[in-house]
């Protein structure tokens, strides 16, 4: 049977509403919802509902075009001022995902190009502009993981982190893409999971996803990483990644830094799987990148059931950033980038422009 065409999709345009795989209910639970306003959106994004950057940024798209499709404005400026302060509002949403502001920019910038159109057909320039956002992705991370596959062999065992697969983005995912295309040409690729506290993106996500797709996957706890490279068990690390500052520093999902340190002292390649759109150029470095903090209920009641002693203070970062050196190669759609990374990157972008 061809799993391909059974393809789960986090998210999609379904009667003229965006429909969302609620991530927050699995694995127990596969439950579709429908989002029919802004607030449902910023929800949904703030709430994890919808995640991983690409998708992120394609559920925005979608939002922003919710929030004015039946606007009354009378005239451009009208019009874009409306739409300005939905996009404001939307990426108040999550700070780190460069996918999101990216996202709404683009969606910006195709409103003023149509500034010159009626209102009504700005509205439909604006929905095909979300509809090629998620198209675009599709192809994107597919092209992700026809490259990471000239990177791996049959018979290998990849060590990933969190949730980079199609669950994150439009379809496919980028650090699992590979995973999933190996897969469809009959290769036997194995896999384990980091479990990924607090939230367990890894368990819940990463290992349903590939357990629906047929994968061989074996599930870890974070702090066992080490353990397993000592066994010779793992011939790579892929995980995606939120955002690359200009030098190839890459904030991907708390404990990704750690793997990339565990990786460096076992001898054992460390790829970042990134979507060019994820490359943010006007942050120089790492230390630059913004770390969202949440709650710390995340922590100490993780999923209804207190663990942690009342009072006791809580340190909830949701990412970290892995610096350059520890990274043997950041794959995009566009080709392999390789250190040194800030020469790669503006090669990358002038090759885009």
């Amino acid at each position: 049977m061809d799993k391909s065409k059974n393809y789960i999709l986090s998210l999609k345009w379904e009667d003229d509403n965006l429909v969302i795989l609620d991530q927050t209910k699995l694995p127990e639970k596969t439950e579709y919802i429908v989002l029919k306003n802004i607030e449902d959106v910023w929800e949904a994004i703030f709430k994890l509902k919808v995640r991983g950057a690409p998708a992120i940024g394609i559920a925005a798209a979608y939002g922003l075009y919710i929030s004015i499709r039946n606007s009354k404005a009378k005239d451009f400026n009208e019009f874009y001022k409306e739409l300005k302060a939905n996009s404001d509002y939307l990426a108040s949403s999550r700070p780190t995902a460069v996918n999101l502001f990216w996202a709404l920019k683009r969606m910006e910038k195709r409103a003023q190009d149509s500034k010159d159109k009626s209102i009504e057909d700005i509205k439909r320039d604006l929905l095909m502009e979300a509809h090629a956002i998620r198209d675009e992705d599709e192809a994107m991370c597919k092209a992700i993981g026809e490259n990471l596959l000239t990177l791996l062999k049959d018979g290998m065992t990849i060590l990933t982190h969190c949730n980079a697969g199609g669950l994150a983005t439009a379809r496919y995912g980028t650090a699992l893409a590979p995973i999933f295309l190996a897969k469809d040409r009959g290769w036997n690729i194995k896999v384990f999971a980091d479990e990924t506290r607090p939230l367990l993106q890894g368990a819940r996500l990463t290992t349903w996803e590939l357990l629906q797709y047929g994968v061989d996957v074996t599930l870890i706890c974070d702090n066992m990483a080490a353990h397993v490279m000592s066994k010779g068990w793992i011939d790579a690390v892929i995980t995606g990644c939120d955002r690359v500052a200009a030098n190839g520093d890459a904030a991907n999902k708390i404990g990704t830094y750690g793997l990339a340190v565990l990786a460096k002292a076992h001898n054992i390649p460390f790829y970042i799987a990134a979507p060019s759109s994820t490359i943010d150029i006007d942050t120089a470095d790492g230390s630059e990148i913004v770390i969202e903090e949440r709650s710390e209920d995340e922590v100490c009641c993780g999923f209804g059931k207190r663990t942690a002693p009342e009072g006791v203070k809580v340190y909830n970062p949701a990412f970290d950033v892995t610096p350059n050196h520890l990274i043997t190669a950041i794959v995009t759609e566009k080709g392999i980038l390789r250190p040194p990374y800030k020469e790669a990157i503006e090669k990358l972008i002038r090759k885009k422009g």
